[in-house]
Parts: C-alpha cells; structure tokens; sequence
C-alpha cells in the first residue's frame, strides 16, 4: 500500500480522534455510502459531468477503501493483483473479449 497516502490519511483521522469510529464494518457501510454518491454524479445520464464532483465522490471511496485495508494490514496493490490473477482464469481471453457475460455464462 502506498505508504505516503496512509500515513497522511492516520494522521488526519488521529488528529481528530475518529479512529473510534472505523470499526471494519462502519468502513465497510461508509464505502458503500460513498460509492452511491458517485454513482448520483451519473443519475440523470446527461452530457455535463461535474469532474470536480466525481473526483471529490471517488477520492471519498478510496480513502474509505484504503482505511479498510489498512485495518486489515493488507497492501492495496497485491490484493488487486491477486484478484486480476483470479480474474484471468474466471475470463479467459478467448472467452471473454469483447464480451460482457459472467464467467458462469461461458
């Protein structure tokens, strides 16, 4: 895991003592919480995007998805790696170019 990005994101939250209130499961609800209010950045499907908002709704996603990780001591990058690794094999090439069906469909 970035080790800058942590470091910057446990202070913030100690210096407000908020720590208390990330247990796994509030951090859990809060991603989820914030993913839905990027996904209201594309509610109406119109032309016009607020970048400004959509940067401010995934930064909040990330830092909640990054405090996560960090309760857990997991490195961010090797998870993600690891689960592309799955990914491959659930979606071979051959399968799955081009196609947007669930690797059980194949």
């Amino acid at each position: 895991m970035d080790k800058k990005i942590i470091e910057v994101i446990r202070k913030f939250n100690h210096d407000r003592d908020w720590e208390q209130f990330h247990t796994p499961e509030n951090l859990a609800k809060s991603l989820v919480i914030e993913a839905g209010e990027l996904l209201e950045e594309f509610q109406w499907d119109s032309k016009e995007k607020s970048l400004e908002g959509i940067k401010d709704e995934l930064a909040d996603v990330l830092l909640y998805a990054y405090m996560l990780a960090d309760k857990y001591q997991l490195d961010v990058e090797e998870i993600m790696l690891e689960k592309i690794k799955k990914n491959e094999k659930k979606y071979p090439i051959e399968q799955a170019k081009g196609k947007s069906k669930k690797y059980t469909e194949y």
